[in-house]
């Protein structure tokens, strides 16, 4: 059995991947695409929810 028309696509060439990283590399709103994209550590600002976590995962001292 043959496969049907639309299983034969042909390989991407990344067009993703370069839209992703020239949105990444743009000057405009750099500050706003570096808060979505690159999130956080929970230490920045929220130390009650980073105590709650070691105190979850059994850490005394």
């Amino acid at each position: 059995m043959t496969r049907h028309l639309a299983d034969h696509r042909s390989p991407s060439q990344g067009a993703r991947i370069v839209r992703y990283l020239s949105i990444d590399r743009s000057d405009g709103d750099c500050a706003v695409w570096r808060r979505l994209l690159r999130p956080q550590s929970p230490a920045n600002g929220n130390r009650r929810l980073v105590e709650f976590l070691r105190i979850a995962r059994g850490h005394n001292a």
